[in-house]
């Protein structure tokens, strides 16, 4: 009797542990993943479960033909599994990757090497799941955060990296590279005259053209709204000149068809010799952008190539020195935000105040924006400078529940997609105070740099944040494009603010402007107001507040409840 009772609990223990062992089995194959048991001296591979995720040429038991169907690059970290020495069991964990009728497919080996007495490995035990679509949405977000999403060639940042690597191998190698910007002429025309769909379509018909006309081992990219940079790794100081004139006749001879009608485009090219002129990747991005200047001096479709000159030399040694010290006070926290009110019209009182980015000297000295941020720009650090400005304007608000801030993005950052999409995903997280956040764009850089721009702004706008347009009326903007990029407020340019009752010219300007703004339902704010005359004629035109000295100079350390 009790031999039958400890046999029938036998048989449930062995029916409990295939149980175990069925579940253990079905949770491996719903992951993907099969078991292994790799006995090296054999060459013999025991699987379980491999038939449901190895592609089906695959003789997944003999290991010499499971190692020769690894592709080639990645076949390298099993080998170095397989090769190595050591007594103690170690763990390991490398991907690979098969040929099949599908496409690649991956996986990952997992488990625990086996050594003998004299080291070499005797045995890998362990799991490989099929990483197959973790490996294609890491390829896919790469692919995207590489790329330009209107032209699909490389962005900004990408180029930047691929003309590093190119100055860099030229001069290892001691051969020339170079470094061209194509500029599409008008393009603010053709967005006016066809609109903003025609000219995405026109940027995407020429950068097809320019991309065409290059060879196989140079480089395109998109790096801003209009303009597209070329790496041509291997040339000689007169082919510069000869690509330059190629790439502006492949735009200049083929209409671009849009949707909205036929438009003609051309091209400006600006272009840098290197490493001769320019020994790292900004410099030369700068520089072929002194030379673009240059080439659109006299209209359109035009050409140059950077030559040096001691003054401008001197200017970029200088911009250096002030782009080191910008760094330099942001690690040491000497660049602050000093706050200047801005004041109801009618009834005077502060509705909120302006951030402005203000330079501590190891002196005690301080310098305004106007000192260091152009450098800043030019040398490309002004995105540390604008992440400054946020997040100490973010930190401002939470300190201080009754105030509302407004941070000024920089021309620059206004033109790159990916630092915008950064400055939202941050707000994003800030949205305790988004509602007493106002975000300035230039009109320069919100008119050059409209499409980026208009998404940034509707962007902001979902999460409670007002936007406004700061200069107005020194770039000439159409109402037409403001209501389009749906901004809150636009402050008018102080240069037609300053001594407004001594200039009839001025004070035409500013009354229509104003008009206009209130028809399209747009605040407005009258910059550098300097005298109660100003002030009450800008009142009767109908502006909505001040800003300026008269009703308040900029402080650091405001007393706030």
């Amino acid at each position: 009797m009790l031999n039958a009772v400890l046999q029938k609990r036998d048989q449930v223990s062995q029916l409990s542990a295939l149980e175990d062992e069925l579940r253990l089995r079905l949770s491996a194959q719903a992951a993907g993943a099969a078991c292994f048991d790799w006995n090296v001296s054999d060459g013999i591979i025991t699987w379980d479960g491999a038939t449901d995720i190895l592609p089906v040429h695959l003789d997944a038991r003999d290991a010499c033909n499971f190692l020769d169907n690894i592709a080639p690059e990645r076949r390298a970290a099993l080998l170095a599994v397989l090769d190595s020495r050591g007594a103690a069991a170690t763990t390991f964990e490398v991907d690979v990757e098969f040929a099949s009728a599908m496409g690649a497919v991956g996986f990952t080996l997992a488990g625990t090497r086996m050594g003998g007495e004299d080291g070499r490995t005797l045995r890998l035990v362990g799991m490989m799941r099929d990483t197959t679509e973790r490996v294609r949405e890491i390829r896919r977000l790469s692919y995207l955060a590489t790329r330009d999403e209107l032209t699909g060639h490389l962005n900004r940042n990408a180029l930047r990296e691929e003309l590093a690597g190119a100055i860099e191998s030229a001069k290892a190698e001691s051969r020339h590279c170079a470094f061209l910007v194509a500029s599409i002429d008008r393009l603010a025309m053709i967005n006016d005259s066809f609109g903003f769909d025609a000219g995405e379509e026109v940027i995407m018909g020429v950068g097809e053209r320019l991309s065409r006309t290059l060879r196989g081992t140079d480089i395109i990219g998109r790096i801003a709204g209009n303009k597209f940079g070329v790496i041509l790794k291997n040339c000689s100081e007169r082919e510069i000149a000869v690509v330059g004139s190629r790439l502006r006749a492949s735009v200049r001879a083929n209409i671009v068809e849009t949707r909205s009608g036929m438009v003609a485009a051309t091209c400006s090219v600006g272009a840098v010799w290197l490493p001769q002129a320019a020994s790292t990747s900004q410099e030369a991005m700068l520089r072929a952008e002194q030379a673009l200047d240059k080439a659109r001096a006299n209209g359109r479709d035009g050409f140059a190539a950077y030559q040096a000159s001691i003054q401008r030399e001197t200017a970029r040694l200088r911009q250096m020195q002030i782009a080191d010290e910008v760094v330099l006070a942001l690690k040491e926290s000497r660049l602050k935000l000093a706050y200047q009110p801005i004041v109801q019209a009618r009834s005077r009182q502060v509705s909120h105040h302006e951030c402005l980015l203000r330079m501590v000297k190891p002196d005690g000295s301080i310098l305004t924006a106007g000192h260091f941020v152009p450098a800043a720009e030019q040398m490309g650090i002004v995105h540390l400078v604008d992440r400054f400005a946020l997040e100490a304007t973010i930190n401002k608000l939470r300190a201080h529940k009754k105030v509302t801030l407004a941070v000024n993005v920089s021309g620059t950052a206004a033109s790159d997609p990916a630092w915008l999409q950064d400055f939202v995903e941050y707000v994003r997280t800030a949205r305790d105070v988004a509602d007493r956040l106002i975000v300035e764009l230039t009109e320069t850089a919100a008119l050059h740099h409209f499409e980026e721009n208009s998404r940034f702004v509707s962007q902001l706008r979902e999460l409670g944040v007002r936007v406004a347009i700061d200069d107005f009326g020194a770039g000439y903007t159409s109402f037409r494009n403001l209501q389009m990029l749906r901004v809150d407020t636009v402050k008018i340019d102080g240069s037609y603010v300053e001594n407004l009752s001594a200039s009839p010219e001025n004070q035409v300007f500013v009354r229509t402007l104003v008009g206009l703004a209130r028809s399209f339902d747009i605040k407005t704010v009258a910059e550098w107001v300097s005298s109660e005359d100003d002030a009450a004629l800008l009142q009767n035109f109908g502006v909505d507040y001040f800003q300026g000295f008269h009703f308040g100079q900029p402080i650091m350390d405001p007393t706030w409840d």
